[in-house]
This record gives C-alpha cells, structure tokens and sequence, in this order.
C-alpha cells in the first residue's frame, strides 16, 4: 500500500485544473468562484483520492489558515520595511505567516479580490498610501462582503472610517510644525504635498492649512510626486514665483530636494529658511544640516495594526471601527532655529 497522501496537486492534475481552482472549489467561501460543472468534477476527483483526510483539506474546512495577506505597493521604501519588521514580531508571536501581496498598479483590483480569496487568508493588512475610488470598492467588498478581517496600516479612507485604521493623528502633526515655523517668525511657509491625493497627504493639509489661516498667513503648497526628477522640477518651478521662509515637506525626501535646491541658490539654512520633514527617516540624517522631522512610530503602527488584526480573526464577534492613533513626536535639528 502506498504511503502518499494525496495533495492539491494530485486532484488539480487529475481534474485537470488549477491548484487554485482546487482550492477555491473545495472552500465554501470561495466556491461560488468557479464554475458548477468544474466545480463538481473538482468535488468528486477530491473524494476519489480521499484528499478531504489532509491537513490542508481541513483548514478548508474550518477557513483557518494562519496566514495573513499584507497589501503593499514599494517595500523598498524605508518607512514600509520598518512597519513590515513590526507586523512580523506580532505574527511571529501570535503564530501566524505573512503573505506580501503587491498592490496592482493598474487599479485591477478584479484580480485582487480573486488572488486573496484563493489564499485563503485569515486576514488583512492593508498599507498602500493611495486609495481611489476602485481601492476603496476593493476594501469595502473584502471587509463587508466576505467578512474577511481587515486593518488599514497608516492610511485611511478619507471621510470614512467604517474600516479600522491605524496612524497617528496626521491633521494635528501638520498643524504643529507649522505653528513651529510660526513660532520661529515664519511667514512665507510652503507645503510641499503629493500629486496624487494621498489620504494622509491631505490630512497633514488640512492642518498646515489650519495654523495658517489661524495666523493670518497665507498657504502655499506644491503639488509634486514622489519621483525625484519631478520633484526637483516641480519645486525649481515652484519657487520662481515663491520666496520661502519656512518649508515643510509631507516627506523626507520631498523637503530635502527643496533644501539641496535652495541652498545651491545661496540661502542659509536655517538662517534664511527653515525645513521640517514627516517620518523622520534616515535619509534626514544625512543632510547638511541634519533634517527636522515630525517622528512617526512606524513599527509601533505595524505591530499595533497586527494586534488589532489578530483580535478580530481569534474572535469572529470583533469586527474593530475608527482611527487608532499612537503618539507622534517632533524632531529637532539643524534645519530649524529649534534644535
């Protein structure tokens, strides 16, 4: 008698079909997927081989598989990698694996949704920064439709918080360094934000927005993109027609290529003008001056959006709302008169 327990991969080979139609032919959450007739044969080849007997066919059966689907677009970026390194701690912990999915430039979030059901995942780890009206169609029909625990990691729905969200409380970390800028007798503040309508983007708005009204100044802000090139062009067209004083970059690497640019036309940093960054990332250590940033626990959020993640699939009644904020911090350094 042979000792070979039958795979997934025996029943797709004989079926015929795919592992992936094996395993979403076999789970109930994903059977409707595939098509009746494949389905059945899958159903009857699986019962031939006596395939429901394996430890996989049994988390089928439970829809416990102790993996957890992490959604990113650039894990290249440093602040990614860090909130990455915390999730992992917690899963590690709480046993569970982590699957990186990229997230699909084209927004064909079709293919999403039919990727992540067929992993079977027992959760969802959302952290990519742009969310378009297809995104957020996506999150909605992970999170109502098929119930699948999910948790947005440092971003978030704009005006919506039906979805669990970890971050810190970005409005109010705009509104704080450029009351700092204000403090230093700042007047010509700019902003320099992202191109695309990041949610966060537009929340750190919101409140540079805010401080200045509040001073009677007026806002200036530079749309540009996270693409060096452009955002050197952008900002070198920008300041044509700007004479800046203070400058606050919703990234590092934004408000460094503003500084390299106006220093090399003669202004003092920060005699003449002021700098802070978000996210306090290496790269503001490697200035001349060293960069002032607004300090985001980004570990913490990924730890933190993992814990919350781990409730919610443990215990099927916790299904987690709003905005879980954690404790943000300012910077001080060479770029600003406070250090």
């Amino acid at each position: 008698m042979s000792d070979h327990r039958p795979t997934i991969y025996d029943v797709a080979k004989r079926a015929g079909v795919s592992n992936a139609t094996v395993s979403r032919a076999l789970n109930p959450k994903l059977s409707e997927l595939v098509k009746p007739g494949t389905r059945k044969k899958v159903m009857k080849v699986a019962k031939e081989l006596g395939y429901k007997a394996n430890t996989l066919a049994k988390a089928l059966a439970t829809n416990k598989s102790t993996q957890v689907a992490v959604i990113c677009s650039d894990l290249a970026r440093g602040s990614v990698a860090e909130m990455v390194k915390g999730i992992l701690t917690v899963a590690q912990a709480y046993k569970y694996s982590i699957v990186i999915v990229p997230s699909p430039q084209d927004d064909k979030t079709e293919n999403l949704v039919a990727d992540i059901l067929s992993m079977r995942v027992d959760g969802v780890l959302y952290m990519v920064d742009e969310i378009t009206e297809k995104r957020e169609k996506f999150l909605k029909e992970i999170n109502d439709t098929y119930n699948i625990p999910l948790v947005l990691v440092n971003t978030c729905i704009q005006n919506d918080e039906s979805i669990c969200s970890v971050q810190i409380d970005y409005e109010a970390a705009g509104y704080e360094v450029t009351k700092e800028l204000i403090k230093e007798g700042r007047k010509k503040i700019a902003l320099l934000t992202t191109l695309k309508r990041y949610p966060v983007s537009i929340l750190k708005e919101n409140g540079y927005i805010k401080a200045m009204d509040e001073a009677n100044l007026t806002p200036r802000i530079c749309y540009t993109s996270g693409n060096l090139t452009s955002n050197y062009d952008d900002i070198t067209a920008f300041l044509k027609t700007n004479d800046l004083d203070g400058v606050i970059g919703v990234r590092d690497s934004i408000a460094i290529a503003c500084m390299n640019i106006m220093k090399n036309s003669g202004k003092d940093v920060p005699k003449d003008v002021s700098f802070y960054g978000f996210q306090n990332t290496r790269y503001g250590l490697l200035t001349n001056p060293q960069l002032s940033s607004v300090d985001i626990p980004v570990s913490e959020i990924g730890a933190k959006a993992m814990k919350i993640l781990t409730s919610m699939m443990e215990d099927e009644k916790i299904n987690k709302k709003g905005r879980v904020l954690l404790k943000h911090g300012i910077i001080y350094r060479g770029t600003t008169l406070k250090r």
